[in-house]
């Protein structure tokens, strides 16, 4: 039985390398994860007014919510915007996780891995969403640990990857999540 596993990308640049990279990792992962591409770009901003019951909850939140109630986990890959995750993934998150006490997150696996043109590979995001994960009950992959410098020469024109080394990481790096994934799920 495969596990539906969403991924999460918190980059909307077309270009954008880890959307690049979170297709690696779809590609590498093992059978047991039927991975898909959840978008939230189009989400509108998060205004509690808006899901106070009195007033009609914007479309898009409620296909969001629905999509992410049926996910068995979600694999987060993000860039660093100012040692965090950008505001795009932070306001999915917090559509997701409101009206308060119907969080989508809540016992899902999760998997984190940030992905950067700089030396220290988005590691401020990775840890500051990890830190966002914890308060939302989201049991999340600690090892192997996923922060890809240099991601400006990983990939060709095409957004081939041209790394075998940083390949062969991604695959461990699902493998690992795959069994984190079985490993949450069959305790639930």
């Amino acid at each position: 039985m495969s596990r539906d596993i969403a991924v999460i990308v918190g980059s909307l640049r077309a270009g954008s390398f880890n959307r690049k990279f979170a297709k690696v990792l779809v590609e590498v992962a093992p059978a047991s994860l039927r991975l898909s591409f959840v978008e939230i770009g189009a989400l509108p901003l998060y205004n509690q007014d808006l899901d106070d019951g009195s007033k009609a909850v914007p479309p898009a939140w409620m296909a969001f919510r629905e999509r992410m109630h049926a996910a068995q986990g979600v694999l987060f890959v993000t860039p660093e915007y100012n040692r965090s995750v950008p505001g795009v993934l932070k306001n999915a998150i917090d559509v997701g996780s409101r009206p308060y006490g119907q969080s989508v997150w809540q016992g899902k696996p999760a998997a984190v891995a940030s992905v950067s043109i700089g030396a220290i590979a988005g590691f401020g995001a990775n840890h500051h969403l990890r830190q966002s994960l914890v308060f939302l009950d989201m049991p999340t992959l600690q090892q192997p640990e996923a922060y890809i410098g240099g991601a400006d020469k990983l990939f060709d024109d095409n957004g081939q990857l041209l790394n075998q080394g940083t390949r062969d990481f991604a695959a461990r790096f699902m493998q690992a999540y795959a069994a984190w994934v079985e490993r949450i799920v069959q305790s639930h």
